[in-house]
């Protein structure tokens, strides 16, 4: 017999943190129902009242992970323009140990998006976002100056992302060489070295 409907709704946040707790264990390759069932000291029979089959348990452990990282504690945003998406991306970098769960338990669901076709249309989707965040204050770091007025702010956007989830995953392989300090430090390189190619490669003016 399913649960009744006050009983449901009450179990169901105990679920999903349950949820969360196999993910940040074992990341999506160890989600199973028994695995959460284990977990919680109850049936695969009573969890399958909430998720009836494997995919309805990912379709809830993605949209868990998409909620606790809208969620997220982040920085104040200082002011428009470069120092904006420097902290952007450092809300994105694995520095705190729930930065870190959050990016392990991300960077696990990719073989699960790359092997479907419609969660891969989603998780470009987030890349697509991601990047469209960005955007509007590159071109307010171009506008201010800090760009040269010729910067392409989409392709900057787009290696931005590039390189902070590259050092996501060498941070989260090798936590012991890319502690925060290393991180920071690299991202700032990063944002330097950015300043310097996009000047040189914007056309010279005419005399």
């Amino acid at each position: 017999m399913p649960p009744a409907r006050g009983d449901r709704a009450a179990r169901r946040e105990d679920v999903s943190e349950t949820v969360w707790q196999v993910l940040a264990d074992k990341g999506f390759g160890g989600l199973t129902l028994r695995a959460v069932a284990t977990a919680m000291g109850v049936s695969t029979g009573m969890l399958m009242h909430y998720f009836p089959t494997k995919r309805a348990l990912l379709t809830h452990a993605l949209d868990l992970l998409e909620k606790r990282t809208a969620e997220r504690p982040r920085r104040a945003r200082p002011t428009e323009g470069l120092a904006t998406v420097r902290v952007m991306l450092l809300d994105i970098l694995p520095l705190t140990p729930g930065d870190t769960v959050r990016n392990r338990v991300w960077v696990s669901s990719w073989d699960l998006s790359l092997a479907d076709d419609d969660l891969a249309v989603a998780q470009a989707d987030r890349y697509t976002r991601l990047r469209a965040s960005l955007l509007p204050h590159l071109e307010a770091a171009r506008d201010l100056g800090e760009l040269p007025a010729a910067a392409d702010a989409e392709r900057l956007a787009a290696s931005a992302v590039a390189f902070t989830h590259g050092l996501v995953v060498q941070a989260l392989f090798d936590p012991a060489r890319f502690p925060e300090e290393v991180q920071t430090a690299m991202l700032d390189d990063f944002f330097a070295s950015t300043r310097r190619a996009a000047a040189a490669a914007a056309p010279a003016s005419a005399p």
